[in-house]
């Protein structure tokens, strides 16, 4: 993969104007919708049980969080989700708080049961938690880790999973079990921002609508939306979080394939080989 690739897909994206249909949660609602619109993205929030296939099958992508879970959501996001796999529409996955109740937990793993999820993105204790490992977790929040070690938790859980899996941290670690990337970019204001990392899988959402490669589009994702935190960042920082927010709907808007080319870098890793279901 070359800087090159990734880069392209910005444009591609502008062009095409994907439909992203996010089923999200209600803190982040409109921060989702308003990042994916400056993105270049034609955003859509449909939950009903009686629409939600229809509009997943229209999608460019489908969207699932589960920040502010139901019963009811849970099930329609499966309706939703079988409907996509039957279109050809890419599924993601993001394990909102996956580790910090039985229920969460659950969920999470029946939807990977039953639906085909062509990338999950998630914190270190988030995807350790549906690879069947036990980290620390509190609310949706999860501590630090070692880049080293989100690596091998990445490799480990898409292995286990057979998907592609993003880590999200310091840096992003992005891999399909056989080829990884790490992504060094963003800035540590992004974790003062509620749904932040809600909108970053819906950013890969709509690279994952316009590349069929989910290693290639999710890294592209990751890349870009660093770039545009390191830029909002820039002019923000001093300010604090809530401008910084506006910030970065603002350089979303402004990304174009020399985004990446000074506050971004893409590093291959590979892989260790890691047996199914060890967890070393």
């Amino acid at each position: 993969m070359t800087v090159h690739l990734v880069s392209a897909l910005i444009e591609k994206l502008h062009q095409e104007q994907p439909l992203i249909h996010n089923m999200t949660n209600v803190v982040v609602t409109n921060f989702t919708a308003n990042g994916l619109l400056a993105l270049g993205a034609s955003p859509v929030m449909a939950y009903a049980p009686e629409e939600v296939a229809d509009m997943a099958k229209l999608a460019g992508a489908l969207v699932l969080n589960l920040g502010t879970l139901s019963k009811e959501l849970v099930e329609a996001m499966i309706v939703a989700g079988q409907a996509a796999n039957a279109h050809g529409v890419p599924v993601l996955l993001d394990p909102v708080g996956a580790g910090a109740t039985p229920f969460r937990t659950a969920s999470a793993l029946r939807i990977l049961r039953e639906v085909e999820v062509s990338l999950i993105r998630g914190n270190a204790a988030e995807v350790a938690h549906l690879n069947g490992e036990h980290r620390a977790i509190k609310g949706v929040d999860a501590g630090h880790s070692a880049d080293d070690e989100r690596a091998d938790l990445a490799v480990r859980a898409a292995k286990n999973l057979q998907t592609v899996v993003a880590v999200t941290g310091p840096e992003d670690v992005i891999t399909d079990g056989q080829a990884g990337y790490i992504v060094k970019g963003g800035h540590r204001m992004l974790a003062q921002v509620t749904g932040a990392g809600c909108l970053l899988t819906s950013v890969l959402g709509a690279f994952a609508a316009v590349e069929p490669d989910m290693l290639l589009a999710g890294t592209a994702g990751l890349a870009f939306y660093g770039a545009a935190a390191y830029e909002a960042a820039a002019r923000t920082e001093a300010a604090g979080p809530g401008s910084f927010q506006i910030a970065l709907i603002d350089e979303l808007s402004r990304l174009n394939r020399d985004s990446l080319a000074t506050h971004t870098e893409v590093r291959e890793f590979q892989p260790s080989f890691v047996k199914e279901g060890e967890t070393r």
